[in-house]
This record gives structure tokens, sequence and C-alpha cells, in this order.
């Protein structure tokens, strides 16, 4: 299925290219999302999903397929799989980034495939729920770029992955992986994310059998 988000972010677009691409720096912006490992244009993490009751854990790679600063744009593919074999998920996300006054519009489409118990959602409700956890990647975002330690240098790198790379040790060897020490997130809840939009869907149903409950109670 594809997906399709779009917002503003009050920075000029050479730093929103800088910061959109700085995939250590923008991590703990995503909700549900958890950075573990670095090898050069490569990245493993894992996203937690909850549906109801039943939470699941996507362990995965991501890599850059495309980097065009001159056009600013910026192709992703990223694959995960359920830790418990219980379904995959597939994702090429384009990015391209347009100046809007003082600030950058972004444009993100996402061809998305996924199986297993997430994909029970229809195209409705996922686009409904990936625009709400965009909404909270950006206020996140936002206020990240508004903390004035937190800064994306014209080389792509944050500050604080610098400081906190120097500070633990990590290695800033380039050839080969890096670990990425980035606490473990709550899960994002599916159900509540798309509270509103299965309401809509199945609002109308549930008023109805309510008051045919109701009018067989009457009548007995």
């Amino acid at each position: 299925m594809e997906l399709k988000n779009e917002f503003r972010v009050g920075v000029p677009i050479e730093q929103a290219w800088a910061t959109l691409t700085d995939v250590e720096y923008i991590a703990p912006c995503m909700p549900g999302a958890q950075l573990t490992e670095i090898d050069g244009e490569e990245f493993k993490g894992q996203v937690k999903v909850k549906v109801g009751p039943i939470t699941a854990q996507y362990k995965g790679v991501a890599k850059f397929k495309e980097k065009n600063e001159s056009e600013h744009r910026v192709v992703l593919d990223a694959s995960g799989r359920d830790t418990r074999g219980a379904g995959n998920a597939a994702a090429e996300v384009t990015a391209e980034m347009t100046a809007d006054g003082d600030g950058t519009k972004i444009v993100i489409t996402t061809e998305l495939k996924v199986t297993g118990k997430v994909a029970q959602f229809g195209r409705g409700v996922m686009a409904d729920v990936s625009e709400k956890l965009i909404g909270q990647f950006v206020e996140s975002l936002e206020q990240k770029l508004l903390e004035p330690s937190s800064h994306v240098g014209e080389s792509g790198t944050s500050a604080a992955s610098a400081d906190s790379s120097s500070e633990d040790g990590a290695s800033t060897d380039e050839s080969g992986p890096r670990k990425i020490d980035m606490p473990e997130p709550e899960p994002v809840d599916l159900l509540d994310t798309a509270g509103a939009p299965l309401f809509k869907r199945f609002g109308p149903f549930a008023l109805v059998a309510l008051v045919l409950v109701l009018l067989r109670r009457r009548r007995r």
C-alpha cells in the first residue's frame, strides 16, 4: 500500500536536509523506534508496536537507496521481521523537501508491505495511523531542534551524538559497525492511535447493535 504524508518544519531547507539525513539524531523522535547499530549507510534497529494486548517487535535494517542533496530528495529502504516470526514488514520511504518561506515543506511517500497481525488494518486505518505517528514525530523533532545543546552541523552529525560517542567510548571508526546506546522505547499502540478512525468506520454498526439489544430487553 502507498501512504503519503506532508508536514512542515520551521528551519531552512539546508538545516532540514542535514537533520533528516542524520538517522542517529532523529531516531529518538520516531515513536516506538530504537536505533541499535550504524554501519556506514546501513542502520539496524527495532520497532515495537501493540495491537491491543498483543505486542510485536520488528527487528530490521534500513539503508539509503538514494541521497540527492542538490534536489533534496532521499530514498530509504527498510525491512524487518517480527521476532516471534508472526509477520514481516518492508518499506521504501521517499522524502522530498522544498523551501517554504523560512521553513521547509517535506512530503514523505511510503510504499509499505506488511504481513501478520498488523496487516489486519486496512489502508484507510493505516493511513490515519501513519498521519498521527508523523505528527508525533514532527512535534518531537521540533522540540529537539529548539534545544540549544542539540543541533546538526554542516557535516550532518549532531553535536549531541558526537559528545555521547566520545563520552561513552563508542568507536568512531567508520570502517566498521558502531553500536548505539539508545533507551528502549515504549511500544506504539495501534488500536489506541487508530481509535477515532476505527470508531468512524465501525461506530454506526455498534450503535445499531446497541439499539437492537435495548429493543430485545424491552420486549422481554
